[in-house]
């Protein structure tokens, strides 16, 4: 009987301890290395912050027995930051996956960290085409937007339409030099001409002498290869100027909600943009902007909604897979296709783009808008095997040609 009683001590000592070591599972951490005070605060930040938080919720809170936490910090639009901070993350804080990285030179630095800890990261905040090219790797994906994309849609629709003749003010860094180029590419490919281009600093209150130049040059078009508080106050001057009353028609290459909100309609209508996520498109947009807009006041942006859907992605892969391995994980990704409020049967390539749909849109007259964020009217839809890079195209290492 003592041996009995014993063993029964032992066998409920073994189960207590194996519950209590199930209680006691880390953390899955997941790591959003966002701008959260610049000129990229309101297309990312909190709302990013938010969006990360409201996919962990929807999920359940938890995957494999792990409780599911978001960490976010500041990058400061510095790549030496960014960079800083994935490294913090991936080998002291134990986060197992970056998303976000809002500005390109940022996710480029922290991109590079990741590859070398084997950790997926995926981007919604920066476009430059580089990171499904050269910088590419196996654990990365691009998830919202990219410059190609962006000119691809915007650049040829306004070609088509007879707005062949382009000056481009173009942010100088990573971004900005690579949205210029994708579209000098579209509107010379499609019979258009580029009559000349003027670099300006990231975060630029002044842009008068850049304007001047590109009223000079009287250009159809005035591309701004920029992005956030420099398209907003692009567009703003040129108004002032009387750069759109002289017949000139600013061109916003990457542009958000947010931005439209910033500018205003009387400034703003007419503007001819692309965006991969719109919260007034349909019911399934409609109804995640409205839990979102009850936390942040505002709709999502593109890059929010982006986050949300690839958080969601990952956390479904890691259920699937059965694991947090990161190969395991990121085959999976690849594997399943992606259906949401943000995408349908969107698919991550081998070069890590995630192919969507991408949406033409036209900026309301303040008449035809009967509330605030009632900006766009739908142009086009355009799929995503026409919107992005061709992967016969790719640069990145990964694609067998």
């Amino acid at each position: 009987m003592k041996r009995i009683l014993a063993g029964a001590f032992a066998c409920a000592l073994a189960m207590s301890a194996t519950a209590a070591l199930g209680q006691t599972k880390a953390p899955l951490k997941l790591g959003g290395i966002l701008d959260m005070s610049g000129l990229y605060a309101d297309i990312t930040g909190t709302g990013s912050e938010t969006a990360a938080k409201m996919a962990v919720e929807d999920f359940g809170g938890e995957v494999l027995g792990r409780k599911v936490e978001i960490v976010v910090a500041d990058h400061l639009n510095k790549a030496d930051v960014a960079a800083n901070l994935a490294r913090d993350m991936l080998d002291n804080q134990g986060v197992e996956m970056l998303f976000d990285v809002a500005a390109s030179a940022t996710a480029l630095a922290a991109g590079e960290i990741a590859k070398a800890r084997k950790k997926i990261v995926i981007f919604n905040g920066p476009a430059t085409i580089a990171l499904t090219n050269e910088a590419c790797g196996t654990y990365t994906v691009h998830y919202t937007y990219d410059t190609f994309g962006q000119a691809n849609v915007t650049g040829l629709a306004a070609v088509k339409s007879g707005l062949d003749t382009w000056f481009f003010l173009t942010a100088d860094y990573a971004f900005g030099q690579a949205l210029e180029k994708d579209t000098t590419n579209v509107v010379t490919k499609n019979g258009g001409k580029v009559l000349g281009s003027v670099r300006h600093p990231l975060n630029t209150s002044d842009f008068s002498s850049f304007l001047l130049q590109a009223q000079a040059s009287k250009a159809k078009v005035i591309g701004l290869a920029n992005a956030g508080g420099d398209t907003i106050n692009a567009i703003k001057q040129a108004a002032e100027f009387g750069l759109m009353k002289g017949g000139q028609k600013a061109s916003p290459l990457l542009v958000f909600i947010t931005d439209i909100d910033s500018i205003g309609l009387e400034t703003a209508q007419g503007l001819l943009l692309s965006e991969a996520f719109y919260w007034d498109l349909n019911d399934e947009t409609r109804a995640f902007s409205k839990r979102f807009m009850e936390r942040v006041k505002r709709p999502p942006t593109t890059a929010q909604a982006g986050v949300y859907s690839s958080v969601t992605h990952y956390l479904k892969a890691v259920k699937a897979a059965g694991t947090t391995e990161a190969d395991a994980v990121i085959k999976t990704m690849k594997e399943t296709p992606i259906n949401d409020m943000f995408a349908k049967n969107g698919k991550i390539r081998a070069d890590g783009r995630m192919v969507h749909d991408m949406y033409l849109f036209d900026v309301k007259k303040p008449s035809e808008s009967k509330a605030r964020w009632d900006y766009y009217k739908l142009v086009g839809t355009v799929p995503g095997d026409q919107a992005f890079q061709p992967l016969e195209l790719s640069r990145c290492p990964l694609v067998k040609k």
